[in-house]
């Protein structure tokens, strides 16, 4: 292509635009009976699409619509829809960036915790679609020998993800999927989030102080005593054996390696 040519959207890629954006002409070629202009049925078609997308982010995120209600929470997606069409025919991928949009969407601004209650939402959506795998099993850590476990890392199963906050967002996405009284939740209070799947169903859990760094440094691939190090650097009170039996539970990892020891040379 010469340098300076811009080349005009395709047929299909105008077509996608007009068809979530209603103040876009008919896009050409849609032509109904006789060969006239097709208005009123590409209307009522856009009309079913944008109802379609809108339910999907209802289903995808249903503690922030109870939160801000059904009415707010549809006109609110609608102009999501605008802003970030869909990228792929899969319809539970939609959504991966509604809570940067609600970030930066000021009628909500009163709502401090509604996007990271949308990140919970994402991430459990995620964890319910992630691939299958076996978790990490108690024994296969209990195999290592003392002077190498420090050295160990570990593998993330593919469902887990962790949700760090500045706001109470388990015990609000809690009580708004379970549909349960919000009036005592403190909403200001810190809560980081562990989501992941082991079995067949995904489980939510609170982590304790420091466990979030903890887990999201052996995630990035730390050593067991990397990770605890840089830990109890920040909390001191960060109890070690408590978390490493709470992610064999959770099932945070599938598999781990242990390190290897290096011998000190005989002077």
């Amino acid at each position: 292509m010469p340098q300076g040519k811009v080349e005009p959207p395709s047929p299909q890629a105008g077509f996608g635009a007009a068809l979530l954006n209603p103040d876009l002409p008919l896009p050409d070629g849609v032509i109904g009976p006789g060969g006239k202009a097709a208005t009123k049925r590409f209307a009522v078609y856009r009309n079913n699409v944008t109802v379609s997308l809108i339910n999907a982010l209802a289903d995808i995120f249903p503690a922030v619509q109870r939160l801000v209600g059904e009415g707010f929470f549809r006109d609110m997606a609608r102009i999501y829809l605008a802003e970030e069409p869909p990228q792929s025919a899969l319809m539970f991928e939609y959504g991966a960036g509604f809570a940067a949009f609600l970030e930066r969407f000021k009628p909500v601004d009163k709502l401090p915790y509604l996007p990271d209650v949308a990140r919970m939402e994402r991430a459990w959506l995620d964890a319910y679609h992630a691939s299958d795998a076996e978790p990490l099993r108690p024994e296969s850590l209990g195999a290592i020998s003392p002077e190498n476990l420090g050295e160990t890392i570990f593998t993330p199963h593919p469902a887990t993800c962790i949700v760090q906050s500045r706001f109470a967002v388990v015990s609000i996405f809690s009580a708004s999927r379970e549909q349960r009284p919000l009036g005592n939740i403190r909403p200001l209070e810190p809560e980081d989030g562990l989501i992941t799947r082991p079995s067949d169903a995904v489980q939510v859990r609170t982590l304790p102080s420091g466990a979030s760094l903890f887990f999201e440094g052996l995630i990035a691939g730390a050593t067991l005593s990397q990770a605890a190090s840089i830990t109890l650097e920040q909390h001191s009170g960060f109890d070690l054996p408590s978390a490493i039996s709470a992610m064999l539970e959770a099932g945070l990892f599938s598999s781990c390696t242990p390190g290897q020891t290096v011998s000190e040379p005989v002077k």
